[in-house]
């Protein structure tokens, strides 16, 4: 698996919006100047939705003990895996199981929304 830092990402785990609070994913998109951004958007019970900006590709990893859903909202997001890659286009989806070892590409700028456990490490176990 590749090393995380020899990537340019922006991570913000924090929680930007707390209950009843309205959410402009759009805007948030719209104003992202990264390359490769994640935000952390609300927590729903045990479980957080993150907001993705990306373009180009993140590093190989898996998270041991979490799922994770992706969802695309504009542009085109691959998933490769070790003996496939899945294409998703807008209004599509996927999870992404525990313990399998995956990366994510973006051929061109991509807004996706992601749903995982608030204690998962998004680079990776």
């Amino acid at each position: 698996m590749s090393d995380p830092k020899d990537y340019p990402y922006v991570t913000n785990l924090n929680v930007q919006y707390q209950p009843l609070e309205l959410i402009d994913e759009k805007a948030l998109a719209d104003s992202c100047l990264h390359q490769w951004y994640n935000q952390t958007l609300c927590n729903v019970n045990d479980s957080v939705v993150r907001l993705g900006v990306v373009q180009g590709e993140y590093h190989w990893h898996k998270h041991d003990d979490d799922d994770e859903f992706f969802y695309v909202v504009e542009g085109q997001l691959l998933i490769d895996l070790e003996d496939r890659t899945i294409d998703l286009s807008p209004r599509q989806g996927i999870v992404v199981p525990k313990g399998v070892v995956h990366r994510t590409r973006a051929p061109e700028r991509t807004v996706i929304l992601m749903v995982e456990t608030n204690t998962v490490v998004p680079t990776g176990d």
